[in-house]
């Protein structure tokens, strides 16, 4: 769970929005979602009101979750890919690492 972070471009790989991809908003650890900007919207009601960012009421569209084990991290140039960490000898920064598989 700890490979996917805020900002990261993922891709779904199963579910109802498969093949699609954005950018993560949100991580939500406990429960093991994550919201992607885009994907998996829903619609809710408020009332008029009860909330400051919409006084009129009305029906609000926000992004919903998915699953975290349902996305993937995409790489720069646009394929998806498995990733490890790769750090120095003595260095306290670590680095991402792209593990590709080797062309036959």
């Amino acid at each position: 769970m700890a490979s996917i972070r805020k900002g990261d471009t993922v891709q779904v790989i199963s579910g109802k929005e498969k093949g699609k991809s954005g950018k993560v908003l949100e991580i939500l650890q406990a429960k093991g979602r994550v919201r992607i900007e885009k994907l998996m919207t829903v619609k809710r009601h408020v009332k008029k009101g009860r909330s400051q960012t919409n006084p009129e009421g009305g029906i609000v569209e926000k992004a919903g979750t998915v699953a975290i084990s349902n996305v993937m991290v995409v790489g720069k140039d646009g394929a998806v890919r498995r990733e490890g960490i790769e750090r120095d000898l003595g260095a306290k920064e670590k680095a991402r690492l792209e593990k590709r598989k080797a062309a036959k």
